[in-house]
C-alpha cells in the first residue's frame, strides 16, 4: 500500500492539470488554491502520517466539489500521449 503523501499529490496534480484547462478567472484561481493545498497536505503527510490529515483532506473535497456544483461544467483535463 502506497503512503497518504502519494495520493494527496496525485490529487494535487490533478487539480493542477483541472485548473490549466479553465478560463482565467475566479474558479482557475479557486482551482490552483485547491491543487496547492493538496499539495500542502502531500508535504505534511510526508513528514508526520497521521489521522488529522484526513479531516483537512475532506475539507478540501468538499470545497472542490462546491467549486464544481456552483453551475458551470467542470473542466476536463487535456491528456497528453507521451
Amino acid at each position: 500500500m502506497s503512503d497518504a503523501s502519494d495520493y494527496f499529490r496525485a490529487y494535487a496534480v490533478r487539480a493542477l492539470c483541472k485548473a490549466r484547462v479553465m478560463t482565467a478567472g475566479f474558479h482557475k484561481s479557486r482551482q490552483r488554491l485547491i491543487g496547492r493545498l493538496y499539495h500542502l497536505l502531500a508535504k505534511q503527510a510526508a513528514r508526520q502520517p497521521n489521522l488529522h490529515h484526513l479531516d483537512d483532506f475532506h475539507a478540501v473535497r468538499a470545497l472542490e466539489a462546491s467549486l464544481d456544483q456552483d453551475g458551470r461544467p467542470a473542466a476536463k483535463p487535456a491528456h497528453r500521449d507521451r
